[in-house]
């Protein structure tokens, strides 16, 4: 059964094409989408949509909709782009795509977009990294399959990788893990459990584990699993101290890895308790697999520890509250990359809400990986 949309206008012109059962614009007016949702920036406006839901029709947001009527048929159907233009038909038309094909690479470009930057790449959690170089050609051949929703070149430029670049080193805030050899699963013992990296030469007065928020490091910095930060407070010597460990993304740290550059080395933001409550920033070295540090721990009062890790100048200033929904919706994304892999040999058709049906060239080359 065909989904249907709803076609929406604002004051100040921009419309919205949305499935009436999605939420409006996935905060893509705002600025703000979740990490499930994918960003298509396209001829007269951009497409979102969730990659984990099982019908993954696009939510168009369009400040110049008459520009955009060069592909709104094609993707959804000739009522829809009636009912964009303001003419008679359905209240929320159906999505018929004109042309199918468009709407399928349009769909993957959009899932290897989203790889891209959410891919949850873990040694812990032994989820084997996406090789940047694959994903970035197959990205290419994509955005020209894909040409009519773009319309002019600028658009697509855009998204166009660079292919060419050489990946033998972190270059810059978008992938560092590019053409590494993963460090395989083994020795995270002590940075994957409830102790920190380090020997604790004190009094250990706290120690905990944590995940990090995906959306305050740019990928391929550290590791996406729920146990890759581990911290303790310690005592000794009338000092209390507190070290904090988290697990590199795979590949980054090697004999044959350049080194980080120093704006892209992480810091972690350790404190205790909410609101006010004193907190001490620690710039993070990378030590073998493990990105390391240290400070002299503030006055905690009892409250419970948390830690934040993420690149200054990258994420806001201020760190995020917990969220529970959002343990769960990274939990979720885990899920989705390992059916993905599993999944590679198999072709049983779309399989809702994972992606594609086909996978990506740089997700059967994970499947195979070894390390993992």
């Amino acid at each position: 059964m065909a989904s249907a949309v709803r076609v929406l206008r604002a004051p100040d012109g921009t419309a919205v094409i949305a499935p009436v059962a999605a939420p409006v614009a996935f905060g893509v007016a705002d600025g703000v989408p979740d990490i499930d949702v994918t960003v298509v920036e396209v001829a007269g406006g951009n497409l979102a949509w969730s990659v984990l839901d099982a019908d993954r029709v696009p939510t168009a947001v369009l400040d110049d909709p008459d520009l955009a009527q060069g592909w709104v048929w094609a993707l959804y159907g000739e009522p829809v782009a009636l009912a964009l233009a303001g003419a008679a038909g359905d209240a929320d038309p159906a999505v018929r795509p004109g042309s199918p094909p468009l709407a399928a690479s349009v769909d993957r470009l959009g899932y290897a977009l989203w790889a891209q930057r959410w891919w949850p790449a873990s040694t812990v959690d032994a989820i084997a990294p996406l090789d940047e170089g694959l994903l970035d050609r197959e990205i290419a051949a994509l955005v020209e399959e894909c040409d009519l929703v773009f319309g002019a070149e600028d658009s697509a430029d855009a998204l166009l990788p660079a292919v060419e670049q050489d990946a033998g080193g972190p270059a810059d805030a978008g992938g560092l893990a590019a053409g590494a050899e993963p460090g395989g699963t083994g020795g995270y013992a002590l940075a994957a459990g409830p102790a920190p990296v380090g020997r604790a030469a004190g009094l250990v007065l706290a120690r905990g584990s944590a995940g990090t928020d995906w959306r305050r490091c740019p990928p391929g910095l550290v590791d996406a699993a729920e146990q890759a930060v581990t911290w303790q407070v310690v005592r000794t010597a009338g000092r209390t101290e507190v070290a904090v460990g988290v697990v590199a993304a795979p590949g980054l740290a090697g004999a044959a890895r350049p080194p980080v550059p120093a704006h892209l080395v992480p810091w972690a933001t350790i404190g205790a308790g909410q609101g006010g409550a004193p907190a001490v920033r620690v710039a993070l070295r990378l030590v073998d697999d493990v990105w390391q540090g240290s400070a002299v721990a503030p006055e905690f009062g009892g409250g419970a520890v948390w830690v934040d890790v993420h690149l200054p100048g990258f994420a806001p200033a201020e760190p995020p509250r917990a969220d529970p929904a959002a343990a769960r919706l990274r939990a979720r994304i885990r899920d989705l990359a390992r059916h993905r892999l599993a999944s590679v040999s198999t072709v049983d058709g779309r399989a809702p809400g994972l992606g594609p049906a086909r996978p990506l060239q740089a997700e059967v080359a994970a499947a195979e990986d070894e390390d993992f």
